[in-house]
């Protein structure tokens, strides 16, 4: 069941806005991800099998070495996994 009230809606629309935000999708993603995060943690969302799942496959998108940079194919793979977990979030 998914949750529901303002808290709930807040984290939702925090989410798209940090995935939908100018600048570089990889600092995107962390951003929109450091939200959800604390959305879980006080409980405004419950973290669904599938959205654990993608938040695991957008954490190896973004794993780099120290002093690597990021190149397109991560931003792209970001790009992609944001926008299902999205489409996720209603059920979260």
């Amino acid at each position: 069941m998914a949750s529901s009230g303002p808290a709930a809606d807040a984290a939702r629309s925090a989410f798209r806005e940090a995935m939908e935000a100018k600048g570089h999708a990889v600092e995107n993603a962390r951003v929109a991800v450091a939200g959800l995060e604390a959305a879980f943690g006080a409980g405004s969302l419950v973290r669904t099998p599938l959205l654990d799942q993608m938040l695991g496959d957008l954490g190896r998108a973004l794993e780099q070495d120290d002093g690597q940079k990021l190149g397109g194919k991560s931003a792209e793979a970001a790009r992609f996994i944001l926008r299902a977990i999205s489409r996720e979030l209603g059920n979260a």
